[in-house]
Protein backbone atom coordinates (compact mmCIF):
# COMPACT_ATOMS: atom_id res chain seq x y z
CA UNK A 1 0.00 0.00 0.00
CA UNK A 2 1.32 3.41 -0.98
CA UNK A 3 2.29 5.87 1.73
CA UNK A 4 0.79 9.35 1.77
CA UNK A 5 4.11 10.73 0.47
CA UNK A 6 4.05 8.27 -2.45
CA UNK A 7 0.43 9.11 -3.18
CA UNK A 8 1.19 12.83 -3.20
CA UNK A 9 4.14 12.29 -5.52
CA UNK A 10 1.91 10.33 -7.90
CA UNK A 11 -0.74 13.07 -7.84
CA UNK A 12 1.93 15.68 -8.56
CA UNK A 13 3.12 13.67 -11.56
CA UNK A 14 -0.44 13.40 -12.87
CA UNK A 15 -0.95 17.15 -12.42
CA UNK A 16 2.29 17.94 -14.26
CA UNK A 17 1.44 15.63 -17.17
CA UNK A 18 -2.04 17.13 -17.53
CA UNK A 19 -0.58 20.64 -17.54
CA UNK A 20 2.02 19.66 -20.14
CA UNK A 21 0.06 17.39 -22.50
CA UNK A 22 -3.59 17.60 -21.45
CA UNK A 23 -3.62 14.08 -20.05
CA UNK A 24 -1.94 11.47 -17.90
CA UNK A 25 -2.03 7.86 -19.11
CA UNK A 26 -2.25 5.22 -16.39
CA UNK A 27 -1.44 1.57 -17.11
CA UNK A 28 -2.47 -1.17 -14.68
CA UNK A 29 -1.03 -4.65 -15.08
CA UNK A 30 -0.03 -7.56 -12.88
CA UNK A 31 -2.12 -9.91 -10.81
CA UNK A 32 -5.06 -11.93 -12.16
CA UNK A 33 -6.84 -9.13 -14.05
CA UNK A 34 -6.17 -8.30 -17.70
CA UNK A 35 -4.15 -5.16 -18.37
CA UNK A 36 -6.04 -1.90 -18.75
CA UNK A 37 -4.99 1.61 -19.70
CA UNK A 38 -6.92 4.79 -19.01
CA UNK A 39 -6.57 8.55 -19.09
CA UNK A 40 -6.75 11.18 -16.38
CA UNK A 41 -7.32 14.76 -17.48
CA UNK A 42 -9.14 14.33 -20.78
CA UNK A 43 -12.44 14.88 -18.95
CA UNK A 44 -11.38 18.46 -18.23
CA UNK A 45 -11.99 19.36 -21.87
CA UNK A 46 -14.04 16.46 -23.25
CA UNK A 47 -16.21 15.56 -20.23
CA UNK A 48 -15.07 11.93 -20.29
CA UNK A 49 -11.97 9.81 -19.83
CA UNK A 50 -10.83 6.98 -22.11
CA UNK A 51 -10.18 3.39 -21.04
CA UNK A 52 -8.69 0.55 -23.08
CA UNK A 53 -9.51 -2.63 -21.17
CA UNK A 54 -7.78 -5.84 -22.24
CA UNK A 55 -6.72 -5.83 -25.86
CA UNK A 56 -3.77 -8.19 -25.40
CA UNK A 57 -3.28 -8.27 -29.18
CA UNK A 58 -1.37 -5.06 -28.45
CA UNK A 59 1.63 -4.50 -26.20
CA UNK A 60 1.52 -2.08 -23.29
CA UNK A 61 3.36 0.55 -25.35
CA UNK A 62 1.00 -0.01 -28.27
CA UNK A 63 -2.03 0.49 -26.02
CA UNK A 64 -0.62 3.76 -24.72
CA UNK A 65 0.13 4.98 -28.24
CA UNK A 66 -3.40 4.06 -29.35
CA UNK A 67 -4.81 6.15 -26.51
CA UNK A 68 -2.50 9.01 -27.53
CA UNK A 69 -3.61 8.83 -31.17
CA UNK A 70 -7.30 8.86 -30.25
CA UNK A 71 -6.86 11.78 -27.86
CA UNK A 72 -5.11 13.76 -30.59
CA UNK A 73 -7.91 12.97 -33.02
CA UNK A 74 -10.50 14.12 -30.48
CA UNK A 75 -8.64 17.40 -30.02
CA UNK A 76 -9.31 18.20 -33.66
CA UNK A 77 -12.85 16.81 -33.69
CA UNK A 78 -14.48 15.94 -30.37
CA UNK A 79 -17.36 14.03 -32.00
CA UNK A 80 -16.98 10.34 -31.25
CA UNK A 81 -20.32 8.61 -31.87
CA UNK A 82 -20.49 6.44 -35.00
CA UNK A 83 -16.87 7.35 -35.72
CA UNK A 84 -13.95 5.11 -36.57
CA UNK A 85 -10.52 6.10 -35.32
CA UNK A 86 -7.51 5.10 -37.41
CA UNK A 87 -4.19 4.92 -35.59
CA UNK A 88 -0.58 5.05 -36.76
CA UNK A 89 -0.57 1.24 -36.60
CA UNK A 90 -3.26 1.24 -39.34
CA UNK A 91 -5.72 -0.41 -36.98
CA UNK A 92 -9.16 1.03 -36.32
CA UNK A 93 -11.09 1.58 -33.11
CA UNK A 94 -14.47 2.80 -32.00
CA UNK A 95 -15.60 4.35 -28.72
CA UNK A 96 -18.60 3.36 -26.65
CA UNK A 97 -20.00 4.46 -23.27
CA UNK A 98 -18.75 2.79 -20.11
CA UNK A 99 -21.25 1.79 -17.45
CA UNK A 100 -20.42 3.35 -14.07
CA UNK A 101 -20.01 -0.09 -12.47
CA UNK A 102 -16.93 -0.55 -14.67
CA UNK A 103 -15.46 2.94 -14.37
CA UNK A 104 -15.73 2.80 -10.58
CA UNK A 105 -13.62 -0.36 -10.59
CA UNK A 106 -11.04 0.54 -13.24
CA UNK A 107 -10.48 4.30 -13.13
CA UNK A 108 -9.46 4.48 -9.48
CA UNK A 109 -6.61 6.88 -10.15
CA UNK A 110 -8.96 9.34 -11.85
CA UNK A 111 -11.49 9.07 -9.04
CA UNK A 112 -8.77 9.71 -6.48
CA UNK A 113 -7.25 12.60 -8.41
CA UNK A 114 -10.57 14.42 -8.79
CA UNK A 115 -11.99 13.32 -5.43
CA UNK A 116 -15.19 11.96 -6.96
CA UNK A 117 -17.11 8.69 -6.76
CA UNK A 118 -17.97 8.46 -10.46
CA UNK A 119 -16.48 9.77 -13.67
CA UNK A 120 -17.81 9.46 -17.25
CA UNK A 121 -15.70 7.28 -19.53
CA UNK A 122 -15.62 5.82 -23.03
CA UNK A 123 -14.18 2.43 -23.89
CA UNK A 124 -11.65 2.05 -26.69
CA UNK A 125 -12.79 -0.98 -28.71
CA UNK A 126 -10.55 -2.63 -31.34
CA UNK A 127 -11.91 -3.75 -34.70
CA UNK A 128 -12.95 -7.38 -35.11
CA UNK A 129 -9.63 -8.39 -36.66
CA UNK A 130 -7.81 -7.30 -33.51
CA UNK A 131 -10.41 -8.22 -30.88
CA UNK A 132 -9.37 -10.66 -28.15
CA UNK A 133 -11.33 -12.43 -25.42
CA UNK A 134 -10.16 -10.01 -22.72
CA UNK A 135 -12.03 -7.06 -24.27
CA UNK A 136 -15.26 -6.73 -22.27
CA UNK A 137 -18.56 -5.12 -23.21
CA UNK A 138 -18.43 -2.22 -20.78
CA UNK A 139 -21.77 -0.82 -21.87
CA UNK A 140 -23.34 -3.51 -19.70
CA UNK A 141 -23.06 -3.37 -15.90
CA UNK A 142 -20.08 -5.26 -14.49
CA UNK A 143 -21.03 -8.78 -13.53
CA UNK A 144 -18.76 -11.71 -12.66
CA UNK A 145 -20.96 -14.11 -14.61
CA UNK A 146 -21.22 -12.11 -17.83
CA UNK A 147 -17.59 -10.94 -17.70
CA UNK A 148 -15.83 -13.83 -15.90
CA UNK A 149 -12.37 -12.85 -17.12
CA UNK A 150 -12.76 -9.68 -15.05
CA UNK A 151 -14.31 -11.28 -11.97
CA UNK A 152 -11.29 -10.53 -9.74
CA UNK A 153 -12.01 -6.84 -9.84
CA UNK A 154 -14.37 -7.58 -6.96
CA UNK A 155 -13.82 -11.22 -6.06
CA UNK A 156 -10.94 -12.95 -4.29
CA UNK A 157 -8.64 -15.31 -6.20
CA UNK A 158 -9.66 -18.84 -5.22
CA UNK A 159 -7.61 -21.12 -7.46
CA UNK A 160 -4.80 -23.30 -6.00
CA UNK A 161 -1.99 -21.44 -7.80
CA UNK A 162 -0.46 -17.97 -7.26
CA UNK A 163 -2.86 -15.21 -8.30
CA UNK A 164 -0.18 -13.59 -10.48
CA UNK A 165 0.26 -16.80 -12.49
CA UNK A 166 0.58 -16.22 -16.21
CA UNK A 167 0.49 -18.19 -19.43
CA UNK A 168 2.34 -17.75 -22.68
CA UNK A 169 -0.29 -18.33 -25.32
CA UNK A 170 -1.13 -17.56 -28.94
CA UNK A 171 -3.55 -15.26 -30.73
CA UNK A 172 -5.74 -18.17 -31.81
CA UNK A 173 -6.46 -19.01 -28.17
CA UNK A 174 -6.99 -15.33 -27.41
CA UNK A 175 -9.60 -15.16 -30.16
CA UNK A 176 -11.55 -18.02 -28.63
CA UNK A 177 -10.32 -21.07 -30.53
CA UNK A 178 -10.11 -24.30 -28.57
CA UNK A 179 -6.79 -24.87 -26.82
CA UNK A 180 -5.17 -28.21 -27.65
CA UNK A 181 -1.88 -28.14 -25.73
CA UNK A 182 -0.83 -27.04 -22.25
CA UNK A 183 2.32 -27.33 -20.16
CA UNK A 184 3.50 -26.03 -16.82
CA UNK A 185 7.07 -24.74 -16.51
CA UNK A 186 7.11 -23.11 -13.09
CA UNK A 187 5.13 -22.49 -9.94
CA UNK A 188 3.31 -19.64 -11.71
CA UNK A 189 4.20 -20.18 -15.39
CA UNK A 190 2.36 -22.09 -18.14
CA UNK A 191 2.32 -22.42 -21.91
CA UNK A 192 -1.16 -22.86 -23.40
CA UNK A 193 -1.58 -23.05 -27.18
CA UNK A 194 -3.87 -23.88 -30.05
CA UNK A 195 -1.69 -26.34 -31.95
CA UNK A 196 1.95 -27.19 -31.39
CA UNK A 197 3.81 -24.54 -29.43
CA UNK A 198 7.10 -24.70 -31.39
CA UNK A 199 5.23 -24.09 -34.66
CA UNK A 200 3.54 -20.88 -33.58
CA UNK A 201 5.09 -17.70 -35.07
CA UNK A 202 6.73 -15.51 -32.45
CA UNK A 203 4.64 -12.49 -33.46
CA UNK A 204 1.50 -14.41 -32.47
CA UNK A 205 2.71 -15.28 -28.97
CA UNK A 206 1.43 -13.28 -26.00
CA UNK A 207 1.83 -13.48 -22.19
CA UNK A 208 -1.46 -13.10 -20.31
CA UNK A 209 -2.75 -13.73 -16.78
CA UNK A 210 -3.62 -17.40 -16.46
CA UNK A 211 -7.13 -16.51 -15.33
CA UNK A 212 -7.89 -14.93 -18.72
CA UNK A 213 -7.70 -18.32 -20.41
CA UNK A 214 -9.17 -20.41 -17.60
CA UNK A 215 -12.22 -18.19 -17.19
CA UNK A 216 -12.82 -18.06 -20.93
CA UNK A 217 -12.76 -21.87 -21.10
CA UNK A 218 -13.45 -23.68 -17.78
CA UNK A 219 -12.21 -26.96 -19.28
CA UNK A 220 -8.71 -25.48 -18.93
CA UNK A 221 -8.89 -25.72 -15.15
CA UNK A 222 -7.14 -29.03 -15.61
CA UNK A 223 -3.90 -27.03 -15.94
CA UNK A 224 -3.99 -26.30 -12.20
CA UNK A 225 -3.26 -29.99 -11.57
CA UNK A 226 -0.18 -30.14 -13.77
CA UNK A 227 3.16 -30.75 -12.13
CA UNK A 228 6.07 -28.54 -13.13
CA UNK A 229 7.48 -29.79 -16.47
CA UNK A 230 4.32 -31.74 -17.24
CA UNK A 231 2.34 -31.29 -20.45
CA UNK A 232 -1.00 -32.46 -21.81
CA UNK A 233 -2.79 -32.36 -25.15
CA UNK A 234 -6.45 -32.46 -26.16
CA UNK A 235 -7.80 -34.67 -28.91
CA UNK A 236 -10.73 -34.15 -31.25
CA UNK A 237 -12.95 -35.87 -28.70
CA UNK A 238 -12.17 -33.14 -26.18
CA UNK A 239 -10.34 -35.50 -23.83
CA UNK A 240 -6.96 -34.57 -22.34
CA UNK A 241 -4.05 -37.02 -22.45
CA UNK A 242 -0.40 -36.83 -21.29
CA UNK A 243 2.05 -35.15 -23.64
CA UNK A 244 5.12 -35.37 -21.40
CA UNK A 245 5.83 -35.80 -17.73
CA UNK A 246 8.57 -34.55 -15.41
CA UNK A 247 11.52 -36.89 -15.22
CA UNK A 248 11.91 -38.81 -12.00
CA UNK A 249 15.70 -39.10 -12.08
CA UNK A 250 16.69 -35.46 -12.60
CA UNK A 251 17.04 -35.85 -16.38
CA UNK A 252 14.97 -33.89 -18.87
CA UNK A 253 11.23 -34.44 -19.09
CA UNK A 254 10.21 -37.09 -21.60
CA UNK A 255 7.30 -37.45 -23.98
CA UNK A 256 4.78 -40.19 -23.34
CA UNK A 257 4.16 -42.86 -25.87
Amino acid sequence: MATEAQRQKALDTIRENIARTGKHIYCVLGGPDPRFVYTIGVSEWLNFELVFAGGCFYSRNDAQEIINDIVEALKHNPAWEAREFKTDSCCSFTLRPVDSTWSCKLLLGALDYYGVKEIPALQVVPDKNHWTIDVPDMTRPWNAESAPIWRWLSQPWTYPVPKDSFAVTDLAALRGERVTEAARWGEDEWEIFVGDGPDIPKDEVRPVPLGVLVESDPSLRVVFDLKIEEGICRGDDGEWSPLFKPAQDGSEAHEDG
